[in-house]
Order: C-alpha cells, then sequence, then structure tokens
C-alpha cells in the first residue's frame, strides 16, 4: 500500500512540476509554432549557436573615452556594458532565454562581464560581474556602480562566487556530480531558488568579454550550458585597419566584436537588428551615451 501512494505521489509531482510555467526572472511568451518546435529538435544551447563577426568604427568613441575621462573614470568595458544595456531597452527580443523547452522574456536587462581581478597577473582568478540596468541611468553613475562592485571583486572580500565555488567544491566528486544535475533539473522545471537565479552570473541577458583589456583580439566564445544566457560579446582590442572612403585609402580604427546567439530565442534578422542597435551606439558614443560634450571634429 505504502509503495502505491508514494509511487502516486512521484507521479503527481512530476505532472506538476511539468506544468509549471511560471519563473521569477522571465515571463513565458507565446511563440510561433515553428519557434516552439525548434526547442525540441535543438535541445541544448551548443547546438542553436549562431556566430556573428562585427567591427565598430571606433575613432568616436577613442574621443569619447578620452573627452569624458576628464569628468569620471570610463574605459571600453563602461561603454560595452551601457550599449549592451541601451541595445537590449531598444531590442526587447534579444532579452530572451529558453529553459525547460519554452521560451521566456526576461524580466530586467542584465549585463555580466568578465575580468581578472589582478590585471595581467597570470596567477590571478577570473571574476565575473553582473550588473542589472536602471532604467534612465547617466553613463557616469553606471561606471560609479561599476567601479564599486569591481572594487569589491579585486578585495579580498569573499564574494558570492568565492562563497558558491567553496560550497560545492566540499563535496565528493560524484556527490557534486549529482547535485549539480539536480540544479539543472530543478531549473528545468522552474523550482531553482531564487538565490541562484539572483546572484549566478550565467543567469543574465549577454555575457561580455573584453578580451582588448588583455591586449588580445575577439574570439567565437562557447555559450553556456549552465544559467539561461543566450548571448556572448567577446570584443578585442581597438585595431587600425586600412578602408575605402570617396575612392581614397584611408586609415581607421576598429574595436572587433564577435558574438554567439542561441537562436532559439529569435530569428537572426531581429538578432542583426540588436547588433546594429550597438554598432550605432557605439560609433555615435557622444549622441548615444551622452553625458559628455562632443569636442571639435577631429581633423582627417
Amino acid at each position: 500500500m505504502c509503495f502505491w501512494i508514494t509511487a502516486a505521489a512521484i507521479v503527481a509531482f512530476w505532472i506538476l512540476a511539468n506544468l509549471k510555467t511560471s519563473r521569477r526572472d522571465g515571463v513565458l511568451l507565446r511563440v510561433h509554432p515553428f519557434r516552439r518546435i525548434m526547442q525540441f529538435i535543438m535541445q541544448t544551447r551548443g547546438e542553436s549557436v549562431v556566430y556573428f563577426d562585427t567591427a565598430v568604427q571606433a575613432d568616436e568613441l577613442v574621443r569619447y573615452i578620452a573627452a569624458a575621462r576628464k569628468h569620471f573614470h570610463v574605459d571600453v568595458t563602461h561603454c560595452l556594458v551601457a550599449a549592451v544595456m541601451k541595445g537590449l531597452e531598444e531590442n526587447p527580443a534579444m532579452n530572451r532565454f529558453v529553459m525547460g523547452r519554452r521560451v521566456y522574456q526576461r524580466r530586467e536587462a542584465q549585463v555580466t562581464f568578465s575580468m581578472k581581478r589582478r590585471k595581467l597577473d597570470r596567477e590571478a582568478r577570473m571574476s565575473t560581474v553582473k550588473m542589472t540596468a536602471v532604467p534612465g541611468e547617466s553613463l557616469q553613475e553606471l561606471c560609479a556602480r561599476i567601479e564599486a562592485r569591481v572594487g569589491v571583486e579585486r578585495s579580498d572580500a569573499r564574494t558570492y562566487q568565492d562563497r558558491e565555488f567553496d560550497l560545492f567544491l566540499l563535496l565528493p566528486r560524484a556527490v557534486l556530480n549529482l547535485a549539480v544535475r539536480l540544479l539543472r533539473w530543478l531549473d528545468y522545471h522552474n523550482l531553482l531558488p531564487h538565490a541562484f537565479l539572483r546572484d549566478d552570473p550565467l543567469y543574465t541577458s549577454v555575457f561580455v568579454a573584453n578580451l582588448g583589456s588583455l591586449g588580445m583580439g575577439a574570439a567565437f566564445h562557447h555559450l553556456y550550458e549552465w544559467g539561461n544566457c543566450p548571448l556572448f560579446l567577446a570584443a578585442g582590442h581597438i585595431e587600425e585597419r586600412p578602408v575605402v572612403e570617396d575612392g581614397q585609402v584611408v586609415i581607421r580604427r576598429f574595436l572587433p566584436i564577435r558574438w554567439t546567439y542561441d537562436e532559439r530565442i529569435d530569428d537572426g534578422l531581429n538578432a542583426r537588428f540588436g547588433i546594429a542597435t550597438l554598432q550605432r551606439i557605439l560609433e555615435h558614443p557622444f549622441e548615444e551615451l551622452g553625458g559628455v560634450p562632443s569636442p571639435e571634429p577631429a581633423r582627417q
């Protein structure tokens, strides 16, 4: 008798878990049948990935950063984070994610970026910072928020990631493997505790890696199966390239950016619109990012 009661309880729990569609970080979307069936054909981010290779004309961005530094600390990473936040606001279809074979609209625009805890120190650990967009926030205010978070990450204070890693690594390998599987199962069925969704850097709208800050070129990065991040932006160092303008070869500075995109959230055309928005913002930073008076035009 107890066996049948237990079996019935397990079946009932499994049915209820599969029926649960609500999440703390997203709102379920009713999408086109073609996009719904894609979730079953391409079941992982690894098999749903699309790559985009772009380059931003960076002469104005370099001038903007130089002008802004007279008023507050700013660099390419700050501008990338600000541009992504603004791009998500203008293109909400890019602020989606897939979980449990369903498409969700994310409730907030969040950007995670990576950094070395000690710059150019080969032994220093990588760290990540997740920022939530604040409507109406100026670039100067965003930079101040970022610097406050970076200061904590580069201090000796124990961060959320430190505590999370230390806790999991106390477990034997077999137990840790089962724990990760359990957490993924809970996430798939929208049962994962909110603390994971709130603090984990891979539950984010976009992951930004400014490899140029380390003197590296742009890379095509993978998407993580953990979390629900559908977009990865990898930027390289600003470089000079020859271009043809009005029949003449001139040298311009470009910021190479490579995107990794989970096409299950929306089609490639809308992804291109989102990328074009980011490119527009970075190529016209005085108008788009604001807060800094434009200096005299650079001489050609």
